[in-house]
């Protein structure tokens, strides 16, 4: 039959969409562009899951076509873990809410719920992984994807079809709370780790019980804003925004990825929800993108009341839909206006139905029509298995980054000293080390620094105190944390930064460390969303805590668990030891004891610079070269440049060569390079090849990475490290605002850092136009032996 035709799966997914529209009313249409908050849409009391009434209104009056976080779980939802869903009950619960709106709307479209899984879905017992921070200072593109897979099995064994994941901004001030939810500074390094994510997220078929649709956020710009303040404009001229921040999105929008979020600030007077240039003329036309753009949480009612570029919300409803938008996270502009803009002739009814066509046509491609349904029993046995808590853990551990180890004090010989004394108020609180975007913990799952120590040496040899809280005055636990070190042999401080919401832990006894429960839980936070902050040295008395424990003369090893840089030269100066952990998931305390004693090699290296003062923000390394040498206090550059981190073991790379070292505009030379272990241990590499275009038509950064490949050597084996360089790595946004690849001479460096490399010449010699302009071409892999 005619009106069958939807529901017949043989038939292509555009031409399904495009009867079932044929079908809708203007209500039903307008109601598949509203995401709902699925937390919201049930009752769960007594372990008996409930519809709410409200929903079923809904339903009822035009069907909905999203849920936002049926599944999340954290004090912004109010989902805790006495009322909320284990693994096996959410995707029953999706079941439920799924074969409600089937059977309770005239033409059973089902529901597509989309949810938070930046480092791991956001659900009671999912996996919870590294913060993307973290991810980025691994440089292992492939685990990366290893981790993304991992991710798409747990959301969507439970029913979520659509992810708000990977966040591609690059980071330009530190200061900036959301630093942790970005992979670094560097747009290229980010690019990589944005295919991997479509790649692993997505697999090779949507409709497969393991792949989710991607959605990329933030677009674009939202790492640069004004102060470092989250949503504040941002000032960027149309070459650095088309050559530098949205460079990792025409990437992933290349791999294949199914759905973009806009991001909340304006660029050069624009917001970015009604930015038609951005949404309609490059994003759609220019890179061809045929998915779903779906607003951030309450973006379009920030139109009219924040931006003020509209009168009301009717106003800025159709400007957005008209800009490009599809659906409206929320659905509270859209759910009150449309309907009525396109009745008094406000808003085209082709636009609407443009926008309606792209949430069809993604639904039939995740296979939602044939398969709306999760799988409870793969849920219980995959969502935070065994496999997913080890991939976790070696991640965590191939990201930390060894910042200083003087005199080789790491990795740490038990035989070598009697007691330690694990001091910090990061050293045992769970939600410190896992970042924003979490869900509640139950006890004993999160693997704090002093567990994994205890795990290696015994509870008999380790000696405890939090010592003082991050934020806050209170030198009340000073002195215990004092007779403990004084007591130990060895001081490992686990200081740095909080992104934990109010999950009702308490507070905790600072002479002790035990919970304490109070009439309110203390709040630690000082970073994630909405947390920027003027400075980035160490909240509250963390610092003068360290300073005092250094007066005993015990060696002091330092841990940062943190969402973004810290700045602390006291610390640089006087610790031991230094590793840079950002928030590295649940099995942080193992993968951090690992390193501390030396039976995983630190292999992470800073994808963000580290200033050695705020001031001198914004440090990023590939700076123009015009930017300045000083300030009358010190110079520019960072304390800890980009790429750095230190081994247990030495590497001497040598024989940089180039064949040949001159090529044509679309021809490709081969850069090589041998990398020796040159210790006594095994360890883990990071090559990076950066380019410079000695001169140009537009002024260029001095550096810019351009290539990199972690590789594994033995004691004393060598190896050639190979990358090609063509087109994508010469090219660059011309004078004319199109990709060029100019003839002249150009710096290849290859090496363990940006400051640390060795160089080569390439010439590119002229042609008759003088500048050849290239189309963008996928990145090629870099190749090794």
């Amino acid at each position: 039959m005619t009106e069958m035709l939807y529901k017949d799966a043989g038939k292509p997914a555009t031409e399904r969409a495009e009867h079932l529209l044929s079908l809708m009313t203007l209500e039903e249409k307008v109601g598949q562009l509203i995401q709902l908050f699925g937390w919201q849409t049930y009752q769960y009391k007594e372990g008996t899951f409930t519809i709410t009434e409200e929903f079923k209104e809904k339903v009822k009056q035009s069907g909905i076509g999203s849920l936002y976080g049926m599944l999340r779980a954290d004090p912004w939802t109010g989902v805790t873990l006495e009322n909320g869903l284990s693994p096996e009950a959410g995707a029953e619960a999706v079941n439920a809410i799924q074969r409600y709106v089937l059977e309770h709307s005239r033409l059973g479209i089902p529901l597509l719920i989309g949810e938070e899984c930046s480092h791991g879905h956001m659900a009671i017992g999912a996996t919870v992984f590294p913060v993307p921070l973290s991810l980025g200072s691994s440089w292992n593109v492939d685990l990366y994807r290893e981790v993304c897979e991992a991710v798409a099995l747990e959301t969507r064994s439970q029913g979520g079809a659509v992810t708000y994941s990977p966040v591609l901004d690059v980071v330009r001030d530190p200061r900036w709370g959301r630093t942790e939810e970005c992979f670094g500074e560097d747009a290229y390094l980010i690019s990589q780790f944005a295919v991997a994510a479509v790649e692993g997220l997505q697999g090779n078929d949507l409709s497969n019980q393991r792949s989710v649709g991607v959605t990329l956020k933030h677009f674009a710009g939202y790492g640069a804003s004004e102060g470092g303040r989250n949503a504040a404009p941002v000032h960027m001229g149309k070459r650095e925004l088309l050559e530098v921040d949205l460079l990792p999105f025409r990437k992933a929008v290349e791999a294949g990825a199914v759905s973009i979020m806009p991001a909340y600030h304006e660029i050069d007077g624009i917001p970015c929800t009604v930015h038609h240039e951005l949404l309609e003329d490059i994003l759609r036309k220019d890179w061809g993108f045929d998915g779903l753009v779906i607003t951030d949480c309450g973006a379009i009612e920030m139109v009219a009341s924040g931006h003020d570029v509209a009168e009301d919300g009717l106003s800025a409803a159709v400007q957005a839909i008209n800009a490009g938008i599809d659906m409206e996270m929320s659905g509270e502009m859209f759910g009150k206006h449309l309907v009525q803009a396109v009745q008094h002739h406000k808003l085209e009814m082709a636009v609407l139905d443009q926008a309606v066509l792209r949430v069809l046509n993604l639904k039939f491609k995740l296979g939602l029509f044939e398969n709306p349904f999760a799988d409870p029993a793969l849920a219980k046995e995959v969502i935070g298995s065994k496999p997913h808590t080890e991939l976790a853990q070696k991640i965590a551990a191939e990201s930390i980054v060894l910042l200083k180890n003087e005199n080789h004090i790491l990795p740490l010989e038990p035989s070598n000293f009697g007691k330690i004394a694990v001091i910090g108020p990061n050293a045992a609180t769970g939600y410190n080390q896992l970042g924003d975007y979490t869900s509640p913990q139950p006890v004993g799952k999160v693997v704090t620094v002093l567990d994994g120590i205890t795990n290696k040496l015994g509870a008999e040899r380790v000696l405890y105190a939090p010592g003082c809280r991050i934020r806050g005055d209170s030198r009340e636990g000073f002195n215990t944390a004092i007779e403990y070190a004084r007591e130990a042999d060895i001081i490992v401080m686990a200081v740095g930064g909080s992104s934990a919401r109010d999950f009702g832990e308490g507070s905790i006894d600072l002479k002790t460390g035990a919970s304490v429960v109070t009439g309110h839980a203390w709040s630690d936070m000082d970073c994630g969303e909405g947390i920027d902050r003027l400075s980035l040295h160490l909240s509250g008395v963390q610092l003068e805590l360290m300073q005092e424990l250094h007066k005993l003369g015990k060696p002091m090893v330092v841990v940062y668990i943190n969402g973004r840089p810290v700045a602390e030269p006291w610390v640089d100066e006087h610790a031991h030891a230094i590793l840079e952990t950002w928030y590295p998931g649940q099995e942080g305390g193992n993968a951090i004891a690992d390193i501390l004693f030396g039976e995983v090699n630190p292999s992470g290296k800073l994808t963000v610079s580290i200033p050695k003062h705020v001031g001198q923000l914004p440090v990023y390394y590939n700076g123009k070269r015009s930017r300045g040498k000083r300030y009358l206090e010190d110079d520019v550059q960072p304390r800890y440049p980009f790429g750095f981190g230190l081994s247990y073991t030495s590497f001497e790379y040598s024989h940089l060569r180039l064949e040949p070292a001159v090529i044509e505009p679309h021809e490709t030379a081969t850069v090589s390079v041998e990398v020796q272990n040159t210790g006594d241990v095994t360890g883990a590499e990071v090559v990076q090849m950066y380019i410079s275009d000695v001169a140009s038509s537009v002024t260029r950064p001095l550096k810019e990475l351009k290539g990199f490949i972690k590789i594994k050597l033995e004691p004393g084996e060598k190896r050639t490290v190979q990358f090609e360089i063509g087109q994508e790595e010469l090219q660059y946004i011309g004078p004319h605002y199109k990709y060029v690849v100019e003839p002249g001479i150009f710096k290849v460096m290859v090496g363990t850092n940006v400051n640390d490399t060795l160089s080569t010449e390439l010439t590119v010699k002229s042609t008759e136009s003088k500048i050849m302009k290239m189309e963008s071409k996928p990145d090629r892999k870099k190749l090794t032996d």
